[in-house]
């Protein structure tokens, strides 16, 4: 069996996801809207051998959005014009299966695999936010069920537009004046609970197959969907035990399945502070936490509450009740929130600080934070890791002092053996379904 290798990918956040970032006066203030930003930082993490670089996408927002959300490029376009500025990472996107037709993305995603010669993934996720609705048409948004459901079926109907030529069915014979074999194109004639799509594609598979289906979902039906779908998930787990505890679960489920679970690479979002020494970390990471406001940590977690307005409770009181608050948002994450602040009787103020922002167990010089990587990753808490990137400071820390530890210990590749996505993350090409795979005959 190969060995097993430590994967890493770079969310590209601009001017960040939070709401303080953008005032790092060495971040151009137009980073998510300027494609240059986009490509210098996806070159950089290719020259650091990372596996992909990831963008996150939502279809609504407010006047209180992180900076980094309220104005920022498409990830289908953006990802086309790094496609062509780079030669080997991965390029990952989001695209909700809630407001959009699976024709439509089989066909973006599907370009972006050719277009990048097989570098394309595509992170699946069903919208939290309720007020997208009111964005395409709708009066209200999908029950949380409901959109789960209908991701699946999503999934699958693009697979199979995926699926709509066998990898020969273009001869291109001049002599004969044959372009396409007939018979090798191939309707799709879906007839579903949610779609229904006849296909087929106008466009052949790439030469990764297909491009790989991320998914990012914690609740129960979340983690059912990325057992049933997911080839690599952007998990939410912010300490080891966590961490493990998401790992096995999620694999278990993927395994009873009949799916090989080796075949989901689960990667952390990963936040780092890196210093020279663990007291100087400590201290940055104590002087950031200590600098943030109490207001706009509140409107992150009333986020994942649909946009829950915390304000109108005592920050010294405990947490409130929120038995009548709808959880058809972020549900695994609320659900957390409400859990925890029980568990551990927390107050708001105390919840804002836990949960409005992304706390980090990695703290500490490079050595600390390489052997914090390491645990996790060999203690099967992860697979590797998504990098937030948006502080260049932090950015060029991690890729000139963390990575080279973790090349030196024969954790991480020290060059790409790969060229496609797939493979650098040690993914199979699907098989295509309309062709039998051959028999294999003992031998005598």
């Amino acid at each position: 069996m190969a060995k097993r290798q430590l994967h890493l990918g770079a969310i590209l956040e601009g001017v960040g996801a939070d709401h303080h970032s953008w005032l790092d006066p060495d971040l151009p203030g137009d980073a998510s809207i300027d494609i240059n930003w986009y490509i210098e930082h996806a070159r950089l993490a290719e020259a650091a051998k990372f596996d992909l670089v990831f963008i996150v996408d939502s279809p609504y927002i407010t006047p209180d959005t992180a900076p980094h959300f309220l104005n920022r490029l498409e990830p289908l376009t953006l990802l086309s014009a790094v496609a062509a500025s780079t030669s080997r990472i991965g390029l990952v996107g989001t695209l909700t299966t809630s407001y959009w037709e699976p024709y439509n993305v089989a066909r973006q995603f599907g370009s972006l695999d050719h277009i990048s010669r097989g570098r394309a993934g595509w992170n699946v996720v069903t919208t939290g936010l309720e007020g997208a609705a009111l964005n395409y048409g709708r009066d209200a948004h999908f029950e949380h069920g409901v959109r789960y459901a209908r991701a699946r079926e999503f999934v699958e109907v693009v697979q199979g537009l995926w699926d709509s030529y066998e990898d020969d069915a273009f001869p291109r014979d001049r002599a004969s004046g044959v372009f396409l074999d007939k018979s090798k194109q191939h309707r799709l004639d879906h007839k579903g609970a949610h779609f229904s799509v006849a296909g087929p594609l106008a466009l052949g598979r790439s030469r990764q197959g297909q491009p790989v289906i991320f998914q990012a979902g914690d609740s129960s039906e979340g983690r059912a969907l990325g057992a049933a779908i997911a080839e690599g998930t952007f998990a939410a787990s912010q300490d080891f035990e966590s961490g493990r505890a998401y790992y096995a679960d999620l694999k278990a489920q993927a395994a009873a399945l009949g799916r090989n679970p080796d075949h989901i690479v689960v990667m952390p979002g990963l936040v780092p502070t890196i210093a020279e020494t663990d007291e100087e970390a400590r201290a940055i990471a104590d002087a950031a936490q200590g600098a943030l406001s109490v207001e706009k940590l509140l409107t992150q977690v009333g986020r994942l509450f649909n946009y829950h307005d915390f304000s109108k409770y005592d920050l010294d009181a405990p947490f409130p009740d929120l038995s009548g608050v709808t959880l058809n948002s972020y549900k695994g994450g609320a659900e957390r929130v409400i859990r925890v602040a029980a568990e551990e009787k927390l107050t708001l103020r105390q919840a804002a600080y836990r949960f409005g922002q992304w706390t980090s167990p990695f703290v500490g010089s490079p050595e600390t934070i390489a052997n914090e990587i390491e645990r996790w990753f060999v203690g099967r808490a992860a697979d590797g890791f998504n990098l937030r990137v948006t502080r260049p400071r932090d950015f060029a820390l991690f890729r000139e002092k963390v990575v080279p530890i973790l090349q030196e210990r024969g954790l991480f590749r020290r060059d790409y053996a790969h060229d496609t996505l797939r493979g650098h993350l040690g993914l199979p090409v699907p098989e295509h379904r309309h062709v039998q795979p051959p028999v294999a005959i003992a031998a005598e």
